[in-house]
């Protein structure tokens, strides 16, 4: 906005940017304060370069509205007033309330007028409360990196099977370095840089966690409802949690092996290595327990003792097997393979469905000969040598045909890329593909509850995990409540289901089953899942905590070029999330408001000074930018008219001022009330 009446841009600017739902508001003042130091340097330059020039400002006012606390010191009244979303500088001659004002001839006469001055020197006034902001925007940033802010790196964790970073053959343990040739040094980089891209596919540049092998991949985002997005998590640490979330239960899965874990872990305990393997990250951890799933592990943790003292402490870990209902469903077409896999050099295509499997002459029947669910073990157990399989492929105009394919898995455990999401299929990393399973039953194990009450042909159209009256809750949350999952068409949620069953330990299932019987009634039918006696779990029940990095500069010199960086992307982005908003490859939806600010502002003023200085920066680069685009009542609207002037030699008339005035001020004013809107009705802060 102009120099005078900016409540609105202020919302808006940090609305843009601060798209994310954190906590909610605790501390209303640590807002005011913060957005009001930014509000005040942005005013300070309007007001200083406008003395400089010799024009009478009337009023320097941080906030807007009525007016709570007023002094007059000099020629020009300072004031606070009641909302603290915006502020403005009052000078003879410019008024968006009342835009006549530029064009009045006996204003203009006055020397000391706004609209009595040069050219050059208007622009001067229009441009010092951006200018300003720009570099308080950078002091704040050098100050942050001189004393050091904690971020997750850009080390990938979760990847999310079928989505288009598991696609690209992305994997957990990855650390992205360029994005499109941008340098990434944080997972919010990678986001970032996803969120506001526009092509149909990204140039990922990396290195794998063996710290040796590089890898240049395009991942294609897709939409995800309101952004676009690859399917991707930070990664864990391998440090476990402090004495709170132990004492809370949500550390050490209930029912699990690591309950049985000699002696048991403590809090705050740094896991070092796994049968004498050195870990380099959690990815490592991961694949190590999947490789060795069958066996007694023996974890070695870094502990510090009472006297503040490092030790390490051997602790044994019994294996633990898989929860089973006993039950063999009907694999699935093939939903996704990823590039350059064992797979897709067979020629295995999305669509066919692997109905065979040949190995030492001997043909296994996926679904009656071997379970589905097993797969990822299978395939990853023959790494390394040829495997002959046979797929059904629907040909167009032809039907289904059968063709005979071999490929050789490579050393990648199963079931370390997890279905922990609904509608996620299950995956076999050793050969790049996955696939979901069809919730239609083909086999009863007769050891199991089902035998004798469930029947091949019957179709579970329901999953629900019920915890038994008396029993401790689980990791779910903790949560006592039903946990239930449709299936069907639109949700195919098996593997999920599943996957479910061995994170919560302790619950038994109940389903409802359709008959192969089309005039029999659905019925309900409660089990309590078994541990099979050779089906190895590839994890041992525990948790981390995320993985952080300390960015922080050695030199002034070096938080000076890191913080001139941070500007300059941060400028970059906010051009960028407008371009993503036009273009609808970004919500409204996205954006926050002003309760969404006040929830940042907590938020990461409890994390310290240095985060809060980064959080200004922040409000401060983005009113930087977008005051400065090219709409009336804006810094960059008023700019706009004054290069008009400059090459015309004429000032806009007035009628074109007034309207333009008010169109801006209805656009600037609808956008504020949307983004009220949605903090209250879209995001529930």
């Amino acid at each position: 906005m102009g120099p005078q009446g900016e409540l609105s841009v202020e919302t808006i600017t940090a609305a843009l940017l601060l798209a994310v739902s954190l906590s909610s508001i605790q501390n209303t003042l640590i807002v005011a304060l913060g957005l009001g130091f930014v509000i005040f340097f942005h005013e300070l330059g309007h007001f200083a370069v406008a003395k400089w020039c010799d024009v009478y400002v009337e009023r320097f006012s941080i906030g807007f509205g009525p007016i709570l606390l007023s002094w007059k010191w000099g020629e020009t009244e300072y004031a606070l007033s009641l909302i603290p979303f915006g502020g403005y500088v009052k000078m003879l001659g410019q008024d968006d309330a009342d835009p006549g004002q530029m064009v009045d001839a006996d204003i203009e006469e006055d020397p000391r007028s706004y609209i009595a001055k040069s050219v050059p020197q208007r622009m001067a006034i229009i441009s010092a409360g951006v200018i300003m902001n720009a570099i308080t925007g950078l002091i704040f940033f050098v100050f942050a990196f001189n004393m050091g802010i904690e971020a997750s790196p850009s080390k990938l964790g979760t990847i999310v099977v079928a989505k288009a970073a598991w696609k690209a053959g992305l994997r957990e343990g990855d650390t992205i370095q360029k994005i499109d040739g941008r340098k990434v040094s944080t997972f919010k980089d990678v986001i970032i840089a996803t969120v506001l891209s526009s092509s149909e596919s990204l140039e990922f540049e990396g290195v794998r966690n063996d710290g040796k092998t590089t890898f240049d991949l395009d991942v294609a985002p897709t939409m995800n409802g309101t952004r676009r997005e690859i399917g991707v998590g930070p990664i864990n640490s391998l440090q476990l949690p402090g004495k709170e979330a132990f004492e809370e239960g949500t550390v050490i899965g209930v029912g699990t092996s690591m309950e049985k874990a000699d002696p048991p872990l403590q809090p705050n305990d740094r896991i070092i290595s796994i049968n004498g393997h050195q870990l380099t990250d959690f990815s490592d951890l991961q694949n190590t327990q999947a490789r060795l799933r069958a066996e007694e592990l023996t974890f070695t943790v870094q502990r510090i003792t009472a006297d503040n003292k490092k030790e390490e402490v051997d602790i044994k870990v019994p294996p633990q097997t898989f929860r089973t209902l006993g039950l063999w469903m009907d694999i699935g077409q093939i939903e996704a393979i990823q590039k350059g896999s064992p797979a897709e050099k067979a020629g295995l295509k999305p669509g066919d469905k692997i109905v065979r499997i040949e190995e030492n002459d001997v043909g296994l029947d996926v679904g009656k000969d071997i379970n589905p669910l097993t797969l990822p073990e299978f395939f990853a157990d023959r790494h390394g040598h040829s495997i002959k399989i046979v797929v059904t492929r629907e040909e167009s105009g032809s039907g289904a045909k059968k063709y005979d394919l071999e490929l050789t898995p490579v050393d990648r455990p199963g079931w370390v890329e997890r279905p922990s999401l609904p509608n996620t299929p299950l995956s076999v990393p050793s050969i790049g593909i996955a696939f979901h399973i069809i919730p239609t039953i083909l086999k009863v194990e007769e050891s199991s509850q089902a035998f004798g009450k469930l029947k091949a042909g019957d179709q579970i159209a329901k999953f629900e995990m019920i915890l038994p009256e008396g029993a401790e809750p689980d990791l779910i949350a903790k949560a006592k409540e039903t946990v239930s999952l449709e299936l069907n068409e639109k949700n195919r949620n098996w593997a999920h289901a599943f996957w479910m069953m061995q994170v919560a330990n302790r619950r038994n299932v109940k389903l409802t089953i359709k008959s192969s019987d089309a005039q029999a009634k659905p019925r309900t039918i409660t089990l309590q899942p078994h541990r099979s006696p050779d089906w190895y779990l590839p994890i041992r029940g525990f948790r981390t905590t995320p993985l952080f990095v300390e960015q922080k500069a050695a030199s002034i010199g070096e938080a000076f070029s890191m913080g001139l960086n941070h500007t300059k992307n941060s400028m970059a982005d906010i051009y960028l999330t407008l371009r993503n908003l036009i273009t609808q490859n970004l919500s409204v939806k996205e954006l926050h408001g002003p309760i969404g600010i006040a929830k940042v502002a907590y938020k990461v003023s409890e994390k310290g000074l240095a985060d809060f200085a980064l959080f200004l920066g922040f409000l401060s680069i983005n009113l930087a930018v977008l005051n400065f685009l090219p709409i009336p009542v804006l810094d960059g609207g008023h700019m706009v008219f004054l290069i008009w002037e400059g090459i015309t030699g004429k000032k806009p008339s007035e009628k074109v001022l007034v309207v333009a005035t008010y169109i801006g001020m209805f656009f600037v004013l609808s956008l504020m009330l949307l983004v009220i809107y949605l903090d209250i009705f879209v995001h529930g802060v």
